[in-house]
């Protein structure tokens, strides 16, 4: 199965496109304070000129069940990625995780710093409330963690992996066939400036996923 590749942080429908042409499988908006937030109503403007294929990934940060829910609908977002201190509780009672509805799918983000360990065997523990668990250096630093010490960490787990933190054309590559991960996440490593997209470095990053997936 191909790696699943997100370009976060999207704040136009240019930039939007051209990630779509590139060959993105998702776009991220953020709606917790940053540079790059965008408000529900830009990205539902956004998300209904995208092709049905491509997923809407909304980004929260401790933010209440009711406004999540609420701009889910508004802007017809497919998964939520919560990149705070949410609990598999939290998670557990977000959306109804059966029955006939629109099934709306969660990335639970845990940060690769000392707490690491101990959250992701929390999230391990209660798989069932969370559909893949993003691994971060940290909201917006741009920099990458520690690569060997958390390849230790997760190997041998079943879970559904993103890597994200400090990834580019160049680097994307080595991460691909250090972790096979299920999917990668990227903001500024295809960026021209903060919250503008560079077309070229899109369709750089994902040849250099694809590249590396076939090796």
């Amino acid at each position: 199965m191909p790696i699943w590749i997100k370009i976060c942080a999207t704040t136009s429908l240019g930039d939007a496109l051209a990630s779509v042409a590139a060959g993105a499988d998702a776009l991220g908006f953020i709606f917790a304070p940053s540079p790059r937030r965008i408000t529900p109503e830009q990205a539902r403007e956004i998300a209904t000129q995208l092709p049905e294929k491509i997923e809407r990934i909304g980004v929260f940060v401790n933010e209440s069940p009711e406004l999540i829910r609420a701009t889910v609908e508004q802007v017809g977002l497919t998964a939520v990625q919560l990149h705070g201190e949410e609990t598999p509780e939290f998670l557990a009672g977000l959306f109804a995780r059966g029955g006939r509805g629109r099934r709306i799918g969660l990335i639970k983000s845990i940060l690769a710093n000392d707490q690491f360990e101990t959250r992701l065997a929390l999230f391990t523990r209660n798989r069932e409330c969370v559909d893949s668990i993003l691994i971060d250096s940290g909201s917006g630093s741009g920099k990458t963690f520690d690569w060997d010490k958390v390849q230790s960490l997760v190997r041998g787990h079943t879970m559904r992996f993103i890597i994200a933190g400090g990834l580019n054309p160049e680097n994307v590559g080595v991460a691909v066939q250090k972790f096979s991960p299920w999917g990668v996440d990227v903001v500024s490593g295809v960026e021209r400036e903060p919250g503008r997209k560079d077309p070229e470095k899109l369709q750089a990053f994902i040849a250099a996923v694809r590249k590396a997936e076939q090796q």
